[in-house]
């Protein structure tokens, strides 16, 4: 079942020369994870804001095609162009690059029941939402504590719990980690990973960091200058690496360094992960 569908998508900001996103066309199926990769500027996070409907809803600009959202509960779709963001909110939730700019109450536990406050459900609701949230990322045991003490992956944890906790279908990560140390990175993507496995949550993440969407994905897009270049899996894409380094993208060593080996003629496949490149050169 498709959750979203965009057809022909293009949107320029107000002043702006130039378009951030032209003709973009895709589908996200209900329960995958769909990842999104490309250099700086290729209008991926203005894609995301696409989604819940702040662009056009919110951010104004010249836009064009359509982005339509499905409610699988009801099969209902909303075109962002007809339907507020307060309805797309509870569909399609979009946690953004820094997540202070989320962060504003002053406990863990306020913070993940604004929103649901926002929604006028019952205390009891509310009080179960919260305890969830707070299990599912890991922040069990810090309801009373004041979110700017956090470190750097508990406070992007909690801005996922605050919009986790609200039940959308589809959770959209724009950039998670960028602002993060590895300790800070392995536990956001920890939760990422648990969120599709074992909750079925539909997840579209924006990163620079390809290695986890490479392995992790089930699709993804390629992004340049506003535009799909490349769509596939990560299979698909690992015989694209003359073309994903063109395009500015940065690659898992692992994939370099068997596509290197593969034009010598050392290996026949290429590597996705440090344990696929040693399987394929035989470790010691």
């Amino acid at each position: 079942m498709k959750v979203i569908r965009v057809e022909n998508l293009s949107f320029r900001y107000r002043r702006a020369r130039r378009y951030s996103l032209r003709e973009v066309s895709f589908e996200v199926k209900r329960g995958e994870l769909l990842g999104i990769i490309g250099p700086s500027g290729s209008g991926k996070s203005t894609l995301c804001l696409t989604l819940n409907g702040i662009i056009p809803g919110s951010i104004k600009g010249e836009f064009s095609g359509d982005v339509v959202v499905r409610d699988p509960a009801t099969g209902e779709e909303y075109n962002t162009r007809e339907v507020p963001v307060s309805k797309l909110s509870t569909l399609v939730g979009l946690v953004l690059q820094n997540p202070e700019s989320q962060l504003f109450n002053m406990t863990v536990e306020e913070e993940v029941a604004f929103g649901l406050e926002n929604l006028g459900l019952e205390r009891d609701e509310i009080l179960r939402r919260i305890q969830w949230a707070l299990e599912v990322t890991g922040l069990r045991g810090l309801e009373k504590e004041f979110p700017p003490g956090l470190s750097g992956g508990e406070k992007q944890r909690l801005a996922i719990a605050s919009i986790l906790a609200m039940k959308p279908e589809v959770l959209v990560l724009d950039e998670p980690t960028s602002q993060l140390d590895p300790v800070g990175r392995r536990e956001v993507l920890g939760v990422v990973s648990l969120l599709k496995k074992e909750h079925g949550i539909t997840v579209i993440l924006v990163d620079h960091n390809t290695d986890y969407i490479l392995r992790h994905a089930d699709r993804v897009l390629v992004m340049k200058e506003g535009r799909v270049i490349l769509e596939g899996t990560p299979r698909e894409l690992a015989e694209e690496v003359e073309t994903l380094k063109e395009l500015g993208v940065k690659l898992p060593p692992s994939l370099e360094i068997s596509h290197e080996l593969r034009k010598r003629g050392i290996v026949k496949t290429p590597a996705l992960t440090e344990e696929e490149l040693l399987s394929l050169i035989g470790s010691p």
